[in-house]
């Protein structure tokens, strides 16, 4: 695809967003004036399947995903989700592809963005402020185990922010942190989404996302630095067999 095109296609895309967000916002701002949870977050995932689906017909951003099959079944067993983190792809797209509600914990700046951040606001997810980081860490602990034991799965991603494709980030152990408090299993996610939707770009570009899933890992007994280094070693390893082109030399692909 020429560059020109896929500039064109992303602008259509960008602009189905907009347009596409503001009905799904205002139903759930309505819906959660009378109740809250569960009809609240599956309408705003209405949207985020529209929005995948768009980057599918519009930009050719297709996905396939292994290890699906591993997550639990069982409603009220919790899991927390440690994905790798390169675009806005896998924020938009995991909730769509997991049978449990996610709740995300995110900066509270995204509460700003006009509809989307006041949709979000209405939903059970873990905002906080960087800069109070004693404070930041209670409120995961404490909304992580509320939230959790409605069924919830808290999704965390490691590297805190997006990395370049073919570049990894410091892995933090506020997940596996949250993890051993709770005595709640983290399951490593290894996602190629860089190849289609670079960090820090609104230019889509066709192509086939990998999302593998790893095995839930226990964490009785365990340390969360030790458990962090377990989890990175996995996602890692995943993400040079998924996307070795990006691995393949020290020189810089397009990213």
């Amino acid at each position: 695809m020429s560059p020109l095109l896929a500039v064109l296609r992303s602008a259509v895309f960008i602009v189905w967003m907009a347009i596409t967000v503001v009905p799904f916002a205002i139903a759930a701002l309505v819906v959660s004036v009378f109740v809250r949870g569960d009809p609240v977050y599956w309408i705003c995932i209405s949207w985020l399947r529209l929005s995948v689906w768009g980057a599918k017909v519009i930009c050719g951003v297709r996905y396939r995903v292994q290890g699906g099959e591993l997550l639990p079944t069982d409603r009220l067993s919790p899991v927390i989700l440690l994905p790798k983190h390169q675009s806005t792809w896998e924020t938009f797209a995991f909730p769509t592809l997991m049978t449990h509600p996610l709740c995300y914990v995110f900066k509270r700046e995204l509460l700003y963005i006009p509809f989307f951040g006041w949709a979000i606001g209405r939903l059970d997810m873990i905002h906080i402020d960087r800069s109070r980081r004693t404070e930041a860490w209670n409120r995961v602990a404490e909304q992580g185990r509320e939230y959790m034991a409605k069924g919830n799965w808290v999704i965390m991603f490691p590297e805190g922010t997006r990395t370049r494709r073919g570049e990894q980030g410091v892995y933090k152990s506020g997940g596996t942190r949250l993890a051993v408090t709770t005595g709640t299993p983290v399951v490593p996610i290894a996602v190629s989404s860089a190849k289609c939707w670079p960090r820090k770009s609104l230019v889509l570009r066709p192509g086939v996302i990998d999302v593998v899933i790893g095995r839930p890992i226990p964490t009785a007994g365990r340390q969360a630095d030790e458990l962090m280094r377990e989890v990175e070693a996995w996602i890692e390893a995943e993400m040079r067999r998924i996307d070795p082109q990006a691995y393949a030399s020290p020189a810089r692909v397009d990213r």
